[in-house]
């Protein structure tokens, strides 16, 4: 999950959060002082029967006209007038139709309040000539009670509505705060080995972004100058250490062709001029692994048909090895001419599929090896089969390691390099190579290769 999108769904999350407690204290206070008005109604009607019913020195009569002359009758009025008994005497209380908690709190502060679902309760103690009565007035309120639903169904459809509207804020808000970052990403996606020398705009202001910014130039800044570095030292490499190795060579050639020489002097020459031939492959796979590697605007890139370039691989590898018998198979050839071709340096390429080829060809003592070539999406895969040596399990993990050679490979020639170099290859093609293999079995390589439509997307 992205990080906009993370940040959308906490602000989302928090704000409802932060709604819904403040719903929860517009109901809990509306729900607690909303009935106050008819707690004190009901208080006015408590006082009004103890009058009634308890002062015997007012005029019943009048007091009941007045009652009933300015006193709204309430839904499901009613008066209750009890005598307190002595301790003895406590469980007629209990027995009695008004809720124990009423009776307790009246008993020990002398009135009391009480609600039970939709009726309530306000009750006090009087003393009238040395004997304790329970005055208490019960009533409904229909009308605050609707009000209360009505209030919870307000509420909460509000705060349904206020996730969704929250959301689309926060959204739009993201989107506004995360575009410096989207802008970042689209320019250093832009950059490449082919451009290094490119750098973000700067930006305005002295925030993190900048810092970041500042930063990513900074590291280009470091990563051209080892690019160049590496640049300078395989082209003074290259002509360094070529030249007198050629001159070794040269004069080994010179000395053999002469007359006079010992059969021991003539097989040290012949010695010399062996391991200088070795030398100069161990050499020219280094500096092509290292210049695979480091620097593509000095790479020719074209677009690459790959079945014309496996034919090449053939051949090359034919006239080098003329007992490879190596068999082309397109049987999963694609159709369309779109989907055989790569964007790439076909110089590269060729080195990089004819060093997995040849080494099938080396490992597996000229057993037939099996080129096939097949479409995987936007994808070329490209599959080498052998039925060689194989590479044994627990030393795959170091296959493209260079100068790594498995323990199984110690009667053929090789320096170790030839994989490593392939991997590069195709690294830098934006492709990847995959191995199936079994000791004793064969060897199964597939490099897969973005098709040169996919590479331009």
């Amino acid at each position: 999950m992205k990080i906009q999108t993370r940040a959308t769904l906490l602000f989302s999350a928090l704000t409802s959060l932060v709604i819904l407690v403040f719903s929860g204290f517009i109901y809990f206070f509306t729900n607690h002082y909303a009935f106050e008005d008819f707690y004190q109604r009901l208080e006015t009607r408590v006082n009004i029967a103890s009058d009634l019913h308890l002062n015997f020195t007012r005029d019943a009569a009048l007091v009941r006209q007045m009652r009933q002359a300015y006193l709204e009758k309430l839904p499901a009025e009613r008066e209750y007038l009890l005598e307190v008994p002595d301790q003895s005497r406590q469980e007629k209380l209990k027995n009695s139709h008004l809720p124990q908690a009423l009776i307790t709190d009246i008993l020990q502060n002398g009135k009391g309040r009480y609600r039970e679902d939709h009726t309530f309760y306000v009750g006090q103690l009087q003393k009238v000539k040395g004997k304790a009565y329970l005055v208490v007035v019960s009533a409904q309120d229909p009308y605050w009670l609707d009000e209360l639903n009505r209030l919870s169904k307000i509420l909460l459809i509000g705060f349904i509505l206020s996730i969704g509207v929250v959301y689309v804020i926060g959204l739009r808000f993201t989107r506004h705060t995360f575009k410096p970052v989207r802008d970042m990403i689209r320019e250093v996606r832009g950059i490449s080995v082919e451009n290094l020398n490119q750098r973000l705009p700067p930006r305005k202001g002295n925030d993190e972004l900048a810092e970041l910014e500042q930063t990513f130039n900074d590291m280009l800044t470091r990563l051209e100058t080892a690019f160049e570095t590496q640049n300078n030292f395989v082209s003074n490499a290259s002509h360094e250490l070529r030249t007198p190795l050629t001159i070794i060579k040269g004069e080994a050639e010179l000395t053999l062709a002469s007359e006079g020489l010992s059969a021991t002097q003539r097989k040290a020459l012949e010695v010399i001029l062996h391991e200088a031939d070795v030398l100069k492959d161990i050499l020219t796979s280094l500096l092509g692994m290292a210049q695979s590697g480091f620097d593509g605007k000095k790479q020719n890139w074209e677009v690459v048909r790959i079945d014309e370039l496996l034919w090449l691989v053939k051949e090359s590898t034919d006239q080098l090895y003329p007992e490879s018998n190596i068999r082309m198979d397109f049987s999963q050839l694609p159709t369309e001419e779109a989907q055989l071709q790569v964007l790439g340096n076909i110089n590269l390429l060729k080195l990089a599929i004819s060093n997995i080829v040849m080494n099938a060809c080396k490992y597996s003592n000229n057993q037939e090896v099996v080129i096939g070539l097949q479409s995987e999406k936007d994808m070329l895969v490209i599959v080498v089969q052998d039925k060689g040596i194989g590479i044994p399990e627990q030393e795959l993990s170091y296959i493209f390691v260079p100068f790594f050679r498995a323990s199984n490979t110690s009667n053929f020639e090789g320096h170790g390099v030839g994989l490593p170099l392939s991997l590069n290859i195709i690294r830098l093609h934006k492709g990847s190579i995959g191995i199936n293999t079994r000791e004793g079995a064969g060897t199964e390589i597939r490099v897969l290769l973005p098709t040169a439509q996919a590479s331009l997307v």
